[in-house]
């Protein structure tokens, strides 16, 4: 038995639309679509129009793998960062946490997600070959990994560490000033300062 009315279709795409984001089921998905055409059809509109332009407008920074209006993104053009440290996170709301707590000065290499090999998310999956040209451009000295304390986010830092230490470079881990199984996009600015200072040998 149906536990709601036969939907149009296209408020049915709508909705499966929504599904695909993070944390957001069906019937969350049905409130969401069912709000924004019912009382806000201008937001829908603009969310509309900013998620047609985002699509098209963005690519991945040819040098950190972060989005970038640009080859290149501002971050990685700005002569006052130390291009001798490269911090690597696992996405871009990690980064942009990293630099709200105004504690790291460097540059960065964004993975875009972290290990999992059940579900066949290898090294290939998340640029690992591009991310050793970068380090050996000859002006990295310093890798930090800045990964999540989750169980991917430990693997992928332990294989990077590795695979870095082989390279010759001091390789550092932030601190566990972040909390274990926590993730750095829900993690307060301070914490995440203190982190990088107290930073250790991998």
């Amino acid at each position: 038995m149906q536990d709601h009315l036969p939907e149009p279709e296209p408020l049915s795409a709508l909705v499966n639309a929504l599904r695909r984001l993070p944390g957001v089921g069906v019937r969350s998905a049905r409130r969401m679509a069912y709000h924004l055409l019912q009382h806000d059809r201008a937001g829908a509109e603009q969310l509309s129009q900013a998620l047609s332009h985002a699509v098209t407008n963005l690519r991945h920074c040819q040098r950190c793998h972060s989005f970038s209006q640009s080859p290149v993104c501002e971050t990685c053009l700005n002569p006052k960062r130390d291009s001798s440290l490269l911090c690597i996170v696992e996405t871009p709301a990690d980064q942009n946490m990293i630099e709200a707590s105004h504690g790291y000065r460097g540059l960065y290499f964004v993975l875009m997600g972290s290990l999992k090999p059940l579900e066949g998310v290898g090294p290939g999956d998340l640029g690992f070959d591009k991310l050793l040209e970068r380090v050996t451009d000859g002006q990295v000295q310093e890798v930090i990994l800045a990964t999540n304390f989750t169980a991917e986010g430990e693997t992928t830092a332990h294989y990077l560490g590795e695979i870095l230490k082989s390279q010759g470079l001091k390789v550092t881990r932030i601190a566990r000033g972040i909390p274990t199984g926590s993730e750095l996009e829900y993690v307060d600015a301070g914490t995440i300062a203190w982190a990088f200072m107290e930073r250790r040998s991998s």
